[in-house]
């Protein structure tokens, strides 16, 4: 597809993919040591002479490269590039972006490393003799985007060559999804898996791989009718009786009547989709057996939507591949665990025992009770086991706490473990760490800001700074993402120039609305209403009608006020202090809230760290803190994540009797009379805010599990210190923030260095913060 034939939608799209993957950095993965190279000692342990240690106990014992190395976490990646998303065969090199984005789920999901290997070579038996010589640098590796049949042939001959854990995810992690789909739209629909008829449209790599755990599972092989490009596979077809049926199709082979998708549908309890858009019509939907689960998998437009299969069987069950719709089939519910367990547990392969372990932990996730990070990600949604929930959310957290350890226990009962896991409750407890600190920690109040658009219309966010061309671009992914309804707050004609600039395509009128500051028909009530609140603090009819031309914050706040808006962000331009003295004027506090503070979250590459107050109290007190925590604690929610709090201190568990570690440690201890839920300790140092060990040495009794991922901080001049600090050298400058605390309405106040992307963020969660005060006050 040429540029010019692309929608503006698309094309803004495409623009924005490509400065993605351009800046700061390019590509999306980079290689870092892991180990300290600061002086000559730690050179000669890295390298010369040490290593020779190193290099020499490995030969005694090869096993002890997974001690020595990192090959005990390291997947490559592996594609010829014949078969990308749904690009085709565009070769080895346009494939990359898709395996360093495969790489990046690897690593944020579950903590795994991965080479991404692009290899220039279509003939199979010299692809498997170079992958397979790969052996002695990898721990494991996932094959992708390797077009079928030849993908059969090279896993099959490297699983028998290689001993380490071989998976075609395009075959497998779409067979385990789907399988956990199956079994529970079956169960729903009070259906055996031995008795139902199932025809599945598509006989590639992913369908036949998905018949093939179906059948695992206990679908019987007689009751599956198999279409591809030339009708239903059956023993008439030429290739058939010609005997160059390829070996994947000829087991499914039938004897039947049937030629057609139409024809063969007639009657099947099941539908299994891996094909192409729209070859399911709604006419062969309402000739299926009553109660149908239909698995539409094709992306990214399905065999058939869900309304339409609903209009024609409104007692079916639907699951697609598509994130707008209930029931996703995503791999990424599957395969970074499955190799976290395998990994973990030095399996030699991936066996058949390993893949129904992991379909069954994901089928019984969906019945689990809904955690608090999914449901706090979908306010206002009913979120349990049922035709709209046959499979878990990609974001819950106890994916990985399930999966990986039931993986490692399939592959010690199947034999191929080599460093079997003896105590399964400390390896699951280990794998916390994994959890909550993936740097994809907006997904949540992503999910939850566009259910929120879902059901009440998009949320009216107000843009102080609508002439920033900063706001502008966000403003365009805004309502590209159907995130919010945005008002710009700025001259019209300086914001149809920038707009022109930028080559956007927002429409002033249309798209967003615009609060001109010099000609707003709002204008006389603004200033009046304002007026009426500040007419007994020296502000003039005068006074206010200057503070409306001059400010646009204000004009925001007022907005807010009177409900021409749900939620305001300002702070582009001018002091932080400014912004926040018209919120506290106009806005004001929320009710059992003594005052405001700002909180700041850092996304670095193993952990998220939120730390407050960073830019409103100077010295808070013992109750301020206390009070800051609890408000920062509820936020954190929102981002799906369970608060774990520390009280940071120069002073360790009562070591000095210094007004400030005095202060810290009252903090700690109001808190836990306030929110006795909450994990929490105080007062510490910071290193042992984040490491139990640590915590451990000075007090056995402490009352924090694992690490903190909410920092109070002493005054205003340490957290703001601590934060810009660690957002240079930790976090490459990706945070999000600053969050507001106490205000009354959805408002945060940004900092002059905000970028597009930090405004992307904090609509949604302002859009989040705004949907759950609706919720509250319909409570």
């Amino acid at each position: 597809m040429t540029k010019q034939d692309l929608s503006p939608a698309e094309q803004a799209l495409r623009d924005a993919a490509l400065e993605y993957h351009r800046s700061p950095t390019r590509g999306k993965i980079a290689i870092a040591p892991t180990k300290p190279l600061s002086n000559q000692r730690d050179l000669s342990l890295a390298y010369s002479p040490g290593v020779a240690y190193a290099c020499l106990a490995i030969e005694e014992d090869p096993t002890l490269a997974a001690e020595y190395t990192s090959r005990g976490n390291l997947v490559g990646v592996v594609t010829n590039g014949t078969a990308v998303l749904g690009l085709g065969d565009i070769g080895p090199l346009a494939g990359k972006p898709v395996m360093e984005g495969k790489g990046c789920l690897f690593k944020k999901f579950a903590g795994i490393d991965v080479f991404d290997i692009e290899l220039a070579e279509k003939d199979p038996e010299k692809l498997i003799e170079i992958i397979a010589a790969l052996e002695p640098t990898l721990g494991g590796v996932n094959l992708e985007d390797i077009k079928a049949p030849e993908c059969f042939q090279i896993e099959r001959a490297l699983k028998e060559r290689m001993k380490i854990p071989v998976f075609h995810d395009d075959q497998h992690g779409t067979a385990i999804i789907s399988g956990a789909a199956l079994l529970n739209g079956l169960e729903l629909v009070g259906k055996s898996l031995a008795d139902v008829k199932l025809v599945a449209s598509g006989a590639g790599a992913a369908a036949i791989a998905c018949l093939d755990i179906m059948v695992s599972l206990g679908v019987r092989r007689e009751h599956i009718y198999v279409v591809d490009s030339r009708g239903v596979i059956q023993s008439e077809r030429e290739d058939a009786r010609s005997g160059r049926l390829d070996a994947s199709k000829r087991a499914y082979l039938q004897t039947t009547s049937a030629r057609t998708l139409a024809d063969v549908v007639r009657g099947a309890d099941v539908f299994l989709g891996c094909s192409t858009a729209g070859v399911l019509t709604p006419e062969m939907v309402a000739t299926m057996a009553d109660r149908p689960v239909i698995l539409a998998l094709a992306n990214p437009e399905p065999e058939i939507r869900p309304e339409l299969a609903r209009q024609a069987k409104p007692d079916c069950i639907v699951a697609t591949g598509r994130s707008d719709y209930a029931n996703q089939v995503n791999n990424v519910l599957c395969f970074p665990y499955i190799f976290r367990g395998a990994l973990d547990c030095g399996a030699t392969r991936i066996t058949e025992e390993m893949k129904l372990a992991c379909v069954r932990e994901i089928a019984a996730l969906a019945k689990a009770e809904v955690s608090d990070e999914v449901a706090a990600a979908y306010p206002g949604e009913e979120i349990s086991f049922g035709p709209d929930y046959i499979i878990p959310k990609p974001f819950d957290s106890r994916l990985i706490l399930r999966i990986a350890p039931a993986v490692a226990q399939a592959a010690v009962a199947s034999g191929v473990a080599t460093r079997p896991i003896e105590d399964l409750a400390a390896y699951r407890q280990s794998l916390s760490r994994f959890v909550f600190q993936t740097g994809l920690v907006m997904r949540p109040v992503f999910t939850a800001a566009k259910a929120s658009t879902s059901q009440g219309g998009p949320a009216r966010v107000a843009y102080a700074e609508g002439e920033d061309e900063r706001v502008l671009r966000a403003v365009q992914v805004v309502l590209d993402e159907g995130l919010a309804r945005p008002t710009l707050i700025g001259r019209p004609a300086v914001i149809e120039m920038r707009i022109r600039r930028a080559g956007l395509r927002l429409k002033l009128g249309q798209d967003v609305e615009v609060v001109n500051p010099e000609d707003d028909p709002r204008f006389r009530a603004y200033w009046e209403d304002y007026h009426g609140l500040m007419g007994r603090d020296g502000v003039s009819p005068e006074t206010a009608k200057v503070a409306l031309r001059r400010s646009n914050t204000l004009i925001g706040t007022m907005m807010l006020r009177r409900n021409d808006a749900d939620a305001m962000l300002c702070g582009m331009v001018g002091r932080y202090d400014a912004h926040l003295e018209h919120v506290r004027s106009v806005i004001g506090l929320k009710p059992g809230v003594t005052g405001y503070a700002a909180m700041n979250a850092l996304l670095l590459d193993d952990r998220t760290l939120f730390v407050a107050d960073t830019f409103v109290n100077d010295e808070p007190s013992a109750q301020q803190l206390a009070e800051i925590a609890s408000m920062a604690a509820e936020e954190l929610r929102r981002f799906g994540l369970p608060p774990k709090v520390a009280f940071v201190s120069h002073s360790m568990f009562g070591s000095s009797t210094r007004p400030s570690a005095k202060r810290m440690r009252m903090a700690a201890e109001l808190f836990k009379r306030m929110e006795p839920d909450i994990d929490c300790e105080g007062e510490l140092q910071g290193d042992a805010a984040l490491s139990e060990t640590v915590r451990r040495d000075a007090l056995p009794a402490t009352t924090l599990r694992g690490e903190a991922n909410l920092l109070l901080l002493p005054n205003l001049d340490a957290a703001n210190i601590l934060f810009n600090v660690l957002k240079v050298v930790g976090s490459r400058g990706v945070t999000v923030g600053p969050v507001l605390l106490g205000a009354a309405r959805p408002v945060h106040i940004l900092t002059p260095s905000a970028t597009s992307r930090r405004i992307v963020n904090m609509t949604a969660l302002a859009v989040a913060d705004a949907a759950a005060q609706a919720l509250r006050h319909e409570g």
